[in-house]
C-alpha cells in the first residue's frame, strides 16, 4: 500500500503479490517455488503461456530450509530471491549472485553468544540445534571454538523435526526424550538454536508431563536463543502460558517502528477488507470466532463481529510492534521496488545505510543474582582444580593450596610459590609482602635488653671505681689486684658488647660485634681461670718445698691472660680474612618477615670462637672443682664451683637456642648469653667482696682473711 501510494516510486505501476504457504514441509516449498512458474491456476510445471502476473522477484523464509529449497528451483531460472530469514547454505558464487540476505549475519550472534557465556561465567551448558545445514554448522565449526574459550556442554542434542501432518506418535516420542534430558540435566543455561518455529516446539516442553507420568519442571533453565527465533505458536498453543520464556535470553536485529503501522493495524475489520482473502482465516483464528452464513447457523459457538480490536490480544497472540521478520519483510519489499525504478529509469542511486552504534552496554549492577551454569561450582582463591576421571575438561574438584602457595584467582589449575620477599595469606588467596625485621633500639625487646646492658655496665664501671678507692685494703689486694683491675674492665666492655648486636645492621658492626665479643670475653675467662689457679696454687704452695710457690702471684697472670687473648684474637682474624661477616636480608627463615641480619660468613670460625672461651671455662670448671674443699674462711674459695657452674650452664643451653631460634630472637638469644654469663661472673666473684668493703668494713683486715678452718 505505501510503495503503491507514492507517485515517487514506480509511478503508473502496481506491484501485487502472491502468498504462499510451505508449512516448513520440503515438498510444498518446491511445489509453490514451481508454481511460480506455472500458468496461473493451471499447474503445469516449466510452462507458463500467460502474460500476465510476472514475476519479478521472491521474497522467501522464514527458516534456512524454505530459502534454501526456494533457490534451488530459482536460481536455475535466475528469478532474484530476499530472504528475510536465517540465510541457507549457498555454495557457488552463481548461486549466491541471485540471493539476497535481508537478515543480520549469523556468525555476528555466535561471537556474541561466545561472549555472553564468558560474561556471566556460564561454562557448564547444553546445546540444542535444528539438524540443517546451519545447525550443523554450528555444531561442527562454532562449538569447538567455544571449547577453546573455556565452554564445555553436558548434552549437545538435535531438536526434533516438527511434522504438521504425519508422524505425531513419533515427534511426541523425540520431545518426551529431549524433555527428560534436559529436565535430569543440572546445566542452569541451555543454547537454543533454532529457527521462527522452533519456538512451537518450546512451548510444548510444559505440556509433556500431562501426557506422560514423568515430573515436571524446566522453568529453571535459562534459553539463550537466537535472533532467527520469534515467538510464534499454533493455533491451539493460543492459551497456554508462557512461563517457560520467562527469563529467556534472545539476540535482537535492528528494527524500527514503521510510520502509520499502528493505524493501519487498528483499522482492520474483516467485513471491510476486499482482496484479502487471510483476514478472515486470521480472525477467526485469534479471536476464537466464526463468520456464520445461511449454511451453518446451527455451529455458530461465537461470532465474529467485526468489532473485536488487535490491540486487546495479548502479546503472546499477536504483537502490534513491528517484530524483527516483520521488518526485514518491509525492508525486502521496498529492495525489490526500488530496483524496479532503478532499472526503469537507468540511474543508479545510492543509499547511505548508516548503523546507530549501541549505547549504554552491560551495566554488571543490573545482572547481581544472575543465574550461574557450571558443572560444578568454581574453585575459589585459594583452591586449584583437579580434574575428574571420564569427566568433560569443565568439571573438577576443588583442593586447597598446598601449605606455602597460593592461587589469587578462581578456577585456577594449579597454585604457585609466593616470591622470596611476599608470603601467603591466611586463605592463601594472595601474596602479602614480608616486612623487614631487626631488633631494634625502639621496640620493648630491643629497650629492655639496651636496660640491663647500660645497667650492669654502670654497675661494673662503680665497682671497679670501689676496688680504685679501696686498693690498699687487704681484701682488694688479696688474689692479685691487677687481675680483679684487668677482669672487671673486660665485664665492662662485656655489658657494652650487646649494644653492637641491637639495631640496623650495617658492615661495621657485622665486622666487629662478634670479634669483639670473642676477644673481650677471652680476656674475661682467661681472668676468670686464673683467678681459679691463683687461689688453688695458693693453698698448694704452703706446702714445704713446693714447686707451685713461683706461679702464685702475677707470674701466672702475665702469662695466662695476654696468651689466651693473643689465640682468640689469631681466630678472629682468620675469621675476618676468611669469611668476614657481612650485612644480609634472610626472606626465608620466618614464613612472614624478612630478617636483616649480620650473615657470620664462616659458621665453623664462629662455633671456633666459641668453642675456645668454652675451653678456657671449662678448665676454670674444672679447677674450681678440685679446688671446692678449700678453707671457707678464704672469700674466693666459697663461690669458685659456683660461678663456673653457672657460667658453663648459660653457655651449654646456648648452642641449642641459638639454632632453634629464628630472626631477632637469635640475635636476642646471644646478647641474653653474654648478659647473663657476664653477671654471674661480676656477681659471683665480686659482690662478696663488695659486700665486705662497704657493708662489713670490719672484716676487711689480715687476720680475717687468713683465719682458718679445719679440711674437710
Amino acid at each position: 500500500m505505501e510503495i503503491n501510494g507514492n507517485p515517487q516510486i514506480l509511478p503508473n505501476i502496481s506491484l501485487g503479490f502472491h502468498i504462499y504457504n510451505s508449512h516448513f514441509v520440503a515438498s510444498w516449498t518446491y511445489l509453490a517455488s514451481l508454481e511460480l512458474l506455472s500458468t496461473w491456476s493451471n499447474f503445469i510445471p516449466n510452462y507458463k503461456c500467460d502474460n500476465k502476473d510476472n514475476i519479478v522477484a521472491v521474497i522467501g523464509g522464514p527458516d534456512s530450509d524454505v530459502s534454501f529449497f526456494m533457490a534451488t528451483i530459482l536460481n536455475n531460472y535466475k528469478l532474484p530471491q530476499l530472504g528475510y530469514g536465517s540465510s541457507p547454505v549457498i555454495n557457488g558464487p552463481s548461486q549466491q549472485a541471485f540471493f539476497q540476505w535481508m537478515f543480520p549475519n549469523i556468525n555476528q550472534q555466535y561471537v556474541g553468544m561466545l561472549q555472553l557465556l564468558l560474561l556471566f561465567t556460564w561454562t557448564w551448558i547444553g546445546v540444542i540445534f535444528i539438524e540443517d545445514d546451519n545447525g550443523l554448522r554450528f555444531v561442527q565449526k562454532e562449538l569447538p571454538k567455544f571449547s577453546q574459550e573455556g565452554i564445555c556442554f553436558d548434552f549437545i542434542e538435535p531438536l526434533p523435526p516438527l511434522y504438521f501432518k504425519t508422524g505425531i506418535h513419533e515427534m511426541v516420542e523425540s520431545w518426551v526424550k529431549l524433555y527428560l534430558l534436559i529436565h535430569d540435566s543440572k546445566v542452569s543455561v541451555v543454547v537454543l538454536h533454532g529457527e521462527i518455529h522452533t519456538m512451537i516446539v518450546l512451548r510444548m516442553f510444559p505440556r509433556i508431563p500431562e501426557l506422560e507420568d514423568i515430573p515436571r519442571n524446566t522453568n529453571g533453565k535459562l534459553w539463550m536463543m537466537t535472533a532467527q527465533m520469534e515467538f510464534t505458536s499454533i493455533p491451539f498453543q493460543r492459551l497456554w502460558d508462557i512461563d517457560i520464556l520467562h527469563g529467556s535470553l534472545a539476540f535482537a536485529t535492528q528494527s524500527k517502528e514503521l510510520e502509520g503501522f499502528h493505524s493501519f493495524l487498528y483499522m482492520r475489520n474483516p467485513y471491510k477488507e476486499i482482496g484479502d482473502g487471510f483476514i478472515k482465516d486470521f480472525w477467526k483464528q485469534v479471536f476464537d470466532c466464526s463468520f456464520s452464513s445461511s449454511l451453518e447457523e446451527g455451529n455458530v459457538w461465537n461470532h465474529c463481529t467485526g468489532k473485536e480490536k488487535l490491540e486487546a490480544l495479548p502479546r503472546s497472540i499477536f504483537e502490534m510492534s513491528t517484530s524483527s521478520h516483520s521488518y526485514s519483510v518491509y525492508n525486502a519489499a521496498y529492495a525489490v521496488a526500488y530496483a524496479l525504478q532503478s532499472m526503469r529509469s537507468s540511474i543508479l542511486k545510492h543509499r547511505i545505510m548508516s548503523e546507530e552504534r549501541h549505547k549504554d552496554l552491560l551495566n554488571p549492577f543490573l545482572w547481581q543474582a544472575q543465574p550461574l551454569s557450571l558443572c560444578n561450582e568454581p574453585c575459589h582463591k585459594g583452591q586449584s582444580k583437579s580434574k575428574k576421571e571420564g569427566k568433560p575438561f569443565c568439571c573438577y574438584d576443588c583442593f586447597p593450596c598446598p601449605k606455602g602457595k597460593v592461587s589469587i584467582q578462581m578456577d585456577m589449575d594449579s597454585c604457585y610459590q609466593c616470591p622470596g620477599d611476599h608470603y601467603p595469606s591466611k586463605a592463601q588467596d594472595q601474596c602479602i609482602p614480608k616486612e623487614i625485621s631487626f631488633l631494634s633500639f625502639h621496640e620493648p625487646l630491643g629497650i629492655t635488653l639496651t636496660i640491663f646492658a647500660l645497667l650492669f655496665s654502670s654497675i661494673t664501671a662503680l665497682i671497679l671505681a670501689v676496688f680504685i678507692q679501696h686498693k690498699d685494703t687487704p681484701i682488694v689486694k688479696a688474689n692479685n689486684r691487677g687481675l680483679s683491675y684487668t677482669l672487671l674492665a673486660s665485664l665492662l666492655l662485656s655489658f657494652l658488647c650487646p649494644l653492637l648486636f641491637i639495631g640496623h645492621p650495617q658492615r661495621a658492626t657485622c665486622l666487629l660485634r662478634q670479634t669483639a665479643f670473642g676477644i673481650i670475653f677471652s680476656v674475661a675467662v682467661s681472668c676468670v681461670v686464673a683467678k681459679t689457679l691463683t687461689v688453688v696454687l695458693a693453698f698448694m704452695a704452703t706446702k714445704p718445698n713446693s714447686t707451685m710457690r713461683k706461679w702464685v702471684g702475677k707470674r701466672l697472670t702475665l702469662f695466662m691472660v695476654p696468651s689466651c687473648s693473643l689465640i682468640q684474637a689469631i681466630l678472629c682474624t682468620v675469621w675476618l680474612m676468611s669469611s668476614a661477616p657481612f650485612p644480609d636480608l634472610d626472606m626465608g627463615s620466618l614464613p612472614t618477615e624478612m630478617v636483616l641480619e649480620c650473615n657470620e660468613g664462616s659458621t665453623a670460625m664462629f662455633y671456633a670462637v666459641l668453642g675456645f672461651i668454652g675451653l678456657l671455662a671449662m678448665i676454670s670448671f674444672t679447677v674450681a672443682f678440685l679446688g671446692r674443699n678449700l678453707p671457707d674462711s678464704f672469700n674466693e674459695a666459697k663461690f669458685i664451683t659456683l660461678r663456673m657452674l653457672l657460667f658453663c650452664s648459660v653457655w651449654i643451653s646456648f648452642v641449642p637456642a641459638y639454632q632453634s631460634t629464628k630472626g631477632k630472637y637469635t640475635v636476642a638469644v646471644e646478647i641474653f648469653s653474654i648478659l647473663a654469663s657476664s653477671a654471674g661472673l661480676l656477681t659471683l666473684i665480686f659482690s662478696p667482696k663488695v659486700y665486705i668493703i662497704l657493708i662489713r668494713p670490719e672484716l676487711n683486715n689480715r687476720q680475717q682473711l687468713m683465719r682458718k678452718k679445719p679440711m674437710k
